[in-house]
């Protein structure tokens, strides 16, 4: 109890990795598994088939966007009072983590909606709406670049994170940046920042540094 007061970030951190790895694990272990290159005749019998597991998993999956999306909230005005000034970069960090969390959010909403819709849907409709999900998560790690480059500069400029915290976010932009491995920072980066970040952050603000400003007349 005394960690979940004294670390207000942990619990949205820990939801949203929770709920990730748990509607992954209950669509990928609780239904059949997809044949590698999938027909769309296989796909729409997959899903007519694994009707629960599929609407179940991506339930938990989008529940943990929203924590996402809860975290970061509360990340914001630390990040805010950090910058000082119109918020600019702080303002452009939460914008790229909204819609990182839209793209979460359709990540798995192809797969629920056609196994809500199973029985009226065609096998054309089912491939379209299984497939679509890559299109999403490509969206959702460049959505993510600008989060972490701009929490990065704040917490360069101001301490309000650790410095070398702060290099670890850009290195996951990087790796977001770079297609072909981009996912692994989604996948691995994200995850490990996140818990991370819950861990590091307290009820009391760190120090901080602003940074030095011309004086005005």
């Amino acid at each position: 109890m005394n960690l979940v007061k004294q670390r207000p970030l942990l619990i949205p951190a820990v939801l949203s990795v929770g709920l990730w790895i748990l509607g992954l694990v209950v669509i990928n272990k609780f239904s059949d598994k997809i044949p590698h290159h999938p027909t769309d005749a296989q796909l729409l019998t997959w899903i007519q088939g694994n009707q629960n597991p599929i609407i179940s998993g991506s339930w938990l999956w989008m529940l943990g966007c929203l924590a996402f999306l809860w975290f970061v909230a509360l990340l914001r005005p630390r990040l805010a009072e950090a910058e000082g000034g119109q918020h600019t970069v702080t303002t452009l960090a939460f914008a790229g983590a909204s819609i990182a969390t839209v793209f979460g959010l359709l990540i798995q909403s192809g797969d629920l909606g056609a196994a809500i819709d199973q029985d009226t849907i065609s096998a054309a409709t089912a491939g379209v709406m299984h497939n679509a999900s890559d299109m999403f998560f490509v969206g959702a790690e460049l959505a993510l670049i600008p989060f972490f480059v701009g929490l990065a500069v704040v917490a360069l400029r101001t301490g309000v994170l650790p410095k070398w915290w702060a290099v670890f976010s850009i290195l996951i932009a990087i790796v977001l940046l770079i297609g072909p491995i981009g996912w692994a920072a989604l996948i691995f980066g994200t995850p490990i920042w996140l818990l991370g970040t819950g861990l590091m952050v307290g009820s009391t603000p760190r120090t901080r540094r602003r940074p030095v400003t011309a004086a005005t007349a």
